[in-house]
């Protein structure tokens, strides 16, 4: 009695894991330790999925555990890795569970680039390895009960949970096997089974029949809505449907046996009767039914010997009515069994292998938060350099300190001269002029590999809208097209972000230009230089003035707030907090992480303090240039007005300000040529991703061809034409023989002139003929030859007669033409066949009708019939003889 049901595994295809995480791990985590441990991770992930899914799995414990502890390492691993089709894709493919393929065609298999489709497989494996567990326990002891029970129980919450879980994980349809409706009914089975364990585990541990009965009943009541809800589909196997069917009719009568036991004991022996008479025609029921599925001849015998006894005593001794057992009080119920919650870890024995790693939310919020803080350094930063170049500009204007040093008028004041070798010692035009060189080609560089980046995106986009158009309906994968948005807009952003550096390297290439003759000046040998430059009257009478004691003590002012500045730039850019543990524990209290709130918070702390000392820099230079500028207006009315002064002094400006220029030029190309080498990593990267998800998409593209292929395989083929009336039943066999021998019909051709012969088609071979049969009641009579039986004799002359009297009807001859002794032999046009020796056959002479003439006579040897052409000889095919 005890047939319990058992799920088969799913079988996935091989799925290469360490290629693509290595690459994720290599690109997302600086080489060192860390790295490493992540790719010895990714390998050891790898290995425990072969162990899980590459090889058949034994009905035991230790394999089960095995696929929770990969079942766990998915779970614990979705939220560090990026899976998804536009990002990290891995497809998986797996095979319908519960379909047996065709001839052609295989079996059904779907392939998705989720890691929730390799989750919901798993699992599934899981639920089903448990059923197989549990119907392989020895159920005839305690430890056997209770292991059966618990794996039952343990199915039952693994199919749940896919039904929950399936569509939100697959955002498509899925395989039957795996389909809510499919899931939803084995979880059923798997629970209306550990309740029927524990009815076993009741009954042998001899409990109460009121127990006992109660658990029977909740037993059927659970059978029956698995019975109701595959009832009406074909996606589960065909027994699966009467072994249900029987199982309710089985723990219904065990629950009226039982419940009859109860009723003896309170003295109601009708009731007793009508329910032993319920529970008998239920096991009926079943053996007349689902005899071959399950055996219930003991439950059967016990029932009869129960009804047997309390009709005899009631008959001789009680006197009981038996009352209808749809009038008697109902059974109750009792469920002892619940699904078991689906709760990673499910392995007692699980340890994450990628512990430090932390997850995707966690990182993702550090990438934006990484750049909410580069942001705030460089507009910190970039504000002093604005104001430290405003002030630099602003004393050229005026000529300081250069004017200050220049009370000779005869002499290259310090301050040039200073700057003069600065230029020098930097590499002077030279530097500059290969800088310039350089950017275009790091340009064009970056150019070539974003567009060959788009163009495998396009490719493919292409191809996949062909075959879309193809195959219409049919092609039912994500369009490329959507898919590859996020990437087109990371692409079209690089696109612009080149754009703007090209702007900006013509901005750049226009100022050096302007200042191209002046940085040159300043890179001529000094006394060059200071021929250059024009001389004028000496103003001696100026050095010791307070106005210009005044403006050096102003300038000093300045140097130091510009020095402060510098000193402010390193201690904002040395500035460093772990943000991750704030991400963590943001995570772990409340499920997500508000990036934003948490960051802006942070940065304000840390870098509010940099800022009001930023500002205060400004406000101070603010003044300090005020002051310069209404000290050099009284120092300017001092000096000596005449022309070539003012020559002097718009040289020396124009120098002051042409290394101003210089530097600035300098350290803008220097910035540009480690833009564009920063981008080209980062476009590689994009590259990378780029060719990751089109080689991804490729194998998925294979992969959906193939299951076209096979379902167009497996459809069936167009109605074939009619075939000719001879060949319809090629392979019938051949009739039983009758008492006597049946005579065969007689087949003439009829005359027509002899004419020239066109090429006809070639004829199809018919079927072969069967092989004579011979009656042993009928020895002594003329046996009937087959059509077309071969015989090693010659034709004979003239055939034998026909059988004399009724029921066989004599047919007329006709003139000129020779009657076949035979039925009509398909063979005829292929040569002719030798006839087989006929025994207990005597030679009859042709006897024709009436008014026909006679049938014509052997031929001449090595002639033909007559109206026939001569045929060469041919090669006669082999029958068996009988």
């Amino acid at each position: 009695m005890a047939t319990f049901i058992s799920v088969p595994l799913k079988k996935s295809s091989e799925v290469d894991l360490v290629k693509p995480l290595s690459k994720f791990v290599t690109s997302a985590y600086p080489a060192g330790e860390e790295q490493g441990e992540y790719i010895r991770a990714v390998e050891e992930l790898n290995k425990l999925r072969k162990n899980a899914l590459g090889r058949p799995l034994d009905k035991h414990e230790s394999s089960l555990e095995i696929l929770l502890r990969y079942y766990d390492q998915l779970c614990a691993v979705e939220p560090k890795f990026p899976f998804s089709e536009n990002q990290l894709c891995l497809t998986f493919t797996w095979k319908d569970a519960f379909d047996k393929g065709s001839l052609f065609g295989g079996s059904v298999k779907l392939a998705l680039a989720s890691l929730g489709y390799e989750k919901t497989c798993v699992l599934f494996n899981v639920g089903a390895l448990a059923s197989q567990i549990a119907s392989e326990q020895n159920l005839d002891n305690d430890e056997g009960l209770k292991a059966a029970a618990k794996y039952y129980q343990l199915a039952s919450g693994a199919f749940g949970h896919i039904k929950d879980t399936v569509l939100s994980a697959l955002n498509r349809e899925p395989t039957m096997d795996i389909s809510p409706e499919t899931v939803g009914t084995l979880s059923l089975i798997m629970l209306a089974q550990a309740q029927e364990v524990f009815f076993l585990k009741a009954t042998s541990d001899k409990m109460k029949d009121a127990v006992i009965a109660k658990l029977a009943n909740q037993a059927a009541d659970f059978y029956g809505d698995a019975f109701k809800q595959c009832q009406y589909k074909d996606n589960l196997p065909k027994e699966v449907l009467p072994v249900l069917a029987a199982k309710h009719c089985i723990m219904q009568a065990n629950a009226e046996l039982h419940q009859s036991v109860l009723a003896k004991q309170k003295k109601r022996f009708g009731e007793e009767i009508a329910r032993l008479q319920h529970a008998a025609e239920l096991v009926k029921t079943v053996a007349s039914r689902y005899d071959e599925y399950v055996s219930v001849k003991d439950l059967t015998d016990k029932i009869n010997r129960s009804l047997t006894a309390a009709k005899k005593d009631n008959d001789f001794i009680y006197h009981d009515p038996v009352p209808n057992v749809k009038d008697l009080e109902h059974i109750g119920k009792a469920a002892l069994v619940k699904a078991t919650v689906i709760t990673p870890p499910l392995s007692q024995k699980f340890t994450d292998l990628f512990e430090k790693m932390v997850p995707m939310a966690v990182q993702q919020a550090m990438s934006i938060y990484t750049q909410r803080k580069a942001e705030t350094i460089n507009r910190l930063v970039g504000t002093m350099r604005e104001a430290t170049n405003l002030c630099n500009g602003v004393l050229a204007s005026l000529n300081l300190p250069a004017a200050l040093e220049d009370l000779s008028g005869d002499s290259i004041p310090q301050s040039i001269a200073e700057k003069a070798r600065s230029i020098v010692q930097q590499g002077g035009l030279q530097s500059i002029e290969q800088l310039i060189k350089d950017l275009p080609e790091l340009l064009t560089r970056n150019r070539e590999i974003l567009d060959e980046s788009l163009k495998m995106l396009d490719d493919e986009e292409t191809t996949d809208n062909d075959l879309r158009t193809k195959f219409s309906q049919r092609w039912n994968r994500t369009p490329s097209g959507d898919l590859y948005k996020p990437l087109r807009a990371e692409g079209a952003n690089f696109r612009n972000i080149l754009d703007k550096a090209v702007q900006a390297d013509q901005v750049v290439k226009d100022r050096y230009n302007t200042h191209c003759d002046m940085i040159a000046l300043l890179c001529k040998p000094e006394n060059e230089l200071n021929a250059a430059i024009p001389s004028a009257n000496p103003t001696r009478t100026l050095q010791g003035s307070e106005v210009v004691n005044v403006l050096r003590s102003q300038l000093a002012k300045l140097d130091e707030v510009k020095k402060e500045r510098e000193t402010l730039e390193g201690e904002i850019k040395s500035v460093t907090f772990d943000m991750s543990t704030t991400f963590l524990t943001a995570l772990a209290q409340d499920g997500l992480v508000n990036e934003e709130q948490l960051s802006l918070s942070n940065l304000d702390q840390l870098y509010s303090a940099y800022n009001q000392r930023v500002q205060a820099s400004l406000r101070t230079q603010e003044e300090l240039l005020g002051q310069v500028q209404t000290s050099h207006q009284e120092f300017s009315s001092l000096k000596q007005s005449n022309t070539e002064a003012n020559q002097r002094e718009e040289v020396l400006k124009k120098l002051a300000s042409a290394h101003d220029s210089y530097v600035e030029i300098s350290s803008n190309l220097r910035e540009g040529t480690k833009f564009y080498n920063d981008l080209t990593e980062i476009l590689l990267k994009f590259q990378n991703k780029c060719s990751d998800i089109v080689f991804a998409r490729k194998t998925e593209r294979d992969e959906l061809l193939k299951e076209l292929q096979q379902s167009i395989a497996r459809e069936p083929s167009a109605p074939s034409f009619n075939v000719p009336a001879y060949q319809s039943n090629p392979a019938a066999p051949a009739p039983a023989p009758a008492p006597g021998p049946t005579p065969a019909p007689r087949t003439v051709f009829a005359q027509q002139p002899q004419q020239v012969q066109q090429p006809q088609p070639k004829p199809m071979p018919p079927a072969r003929p069967p092989p004579p049969s011979f009656n042993p009641q009928a020895a002594s009579a003329t046996p009937t030859l087959p059509a077309g039986t071969p015989t090693n004799n010659p034709p004979p002359v003239a055939p034998p007669s026909q059988a004399q009297g009724p029921p066989y009807p004599s047919y007329q001859g006709y003139q000129g033409y020779y009657q076949m002794p035979m039925g009509y032999n398909p063979y005829a046009s292929y040569g002719q066949y030798n006839m087989p020796n006929m025994p207990n056959m005597p030679y009859m002479p042709y006897q024709a009708a009436p008014g026909q003439g006679a049938y014509p006579g052997a031929p001449p040897a090595g002639q033909p019939y007559p109206g026939y052409p001569q045929q060469p000889p041919q090669q006669q095919p082999f029958y068996p003889q009988q």
